[in-house]
């Protein structure tokens, strides 16, 4: 049985007296259940303070997305090296944030996928498709695209090393809402294309859900068969919230 992965992305959100306040509580109310993981995405000016808050807890940290080049006269960016000096384990690449705001094509994210894994970070690889995509009949064809682009840059063997998140982005922040099915539908299609590649790689690894997970819908969404956790927004900003996804899945 795969774990359950809850993952908070923190995005552009957070201070240092918020963030603090933010760990304690959910240190203090973690579940104890061995198969429910826990991860934090806080902004990069706050890695460091925060690696040094939840050491020796079951906490993992990660960044919310990584340079492509190990070093170098690349003004803003932050290496893969810079994220594991800190105490990153996790760091998630090709957002649909990233990819739609700045621009960040299937290229670019195969490349900072592929400087994850080299550089021993476990990337979060997020894909998903727009509403004008979805209502085209598209969804397959987007994530096929961006699973590809992956695919044919490291192989299959890397994805032993990953995990995938679905971001339906028409159901991020819009109030529209994807149903457990319908969700469950796009998981067992990104795990079908894995196998496709590599059975064992594809039924080990987690996929993740990334679509407006609360703790009122987490426990349909996670007791479907190929749904492993949440990639989790503006819920991961309020102790209360996020532990309510995670006791959910705690749950199940």
């Amino acid at each position: 049985m795969r774990d359950i992965l809850v993952a908070g992305n923190w995005k552009m959100n957070g201070d240092t007296a918020r963030n603090s306040e933010l760990l304690a509580g959910i240190l203090a109310g973690a579940p104890t259940s061995d198969r429910v993981k826990l991860l934090v995405c806080p902004p990069f000016p706050y890695l460091a303070d925060v690696a040094r808050q939840i050491a020796g807890s079951p906490l993992q940290l990660g960044a919310q997305t990584v340079s492509e080049h190990p070093a170098g006269a690349f003004t803003g960016e932050v290496s893969v090296a810079m994220l594991r000096d800190i105490g990153c384990s996790h760091v998630l690449v090709g957002h649909s944030e990233r990819r739609s705001l700045y621009g960040e094509s299937s290229s670019d994210v195969a490349a900072k996928f592929a400087a994850a894994i080299d550089g021993g970070l476990r990337p979060v690889l997020c894909v998903g498709e727009t509403l004008a995509e979805r209502n085209a009949g598209q969804t397959e064809q987007v994530v096929d695209q961006q699973l590809n682009a992956v695919l044919e840059r490291v192989g299959i063997a890397a994805f032993a090393r990953a995990i995938v998140a679905y971001e339906p982005v028409w159901a991020i922040g819009t109030g529209l809402t994807a149903t457990p099915q319908q969700a469950q539908d796009v998981h067992r299609h990104i795990r079908s294309v894995l196998a496709a590649h590599d059975a064992d790689i594809a039924e080990a690894i987690l996929i993740l859900y990334g679509g407006s997970v609360k703790g009122d819908n987490a426990a349909g969404l996670f007791s479907m068969p190929d749904i492993d956790g949440g990639l989790i927004g503006g819920a991961s900003l309020k102790a209360g919230d996020f532990l309510a996804i995670a006791d959910a899945a705690a749950s199940l």
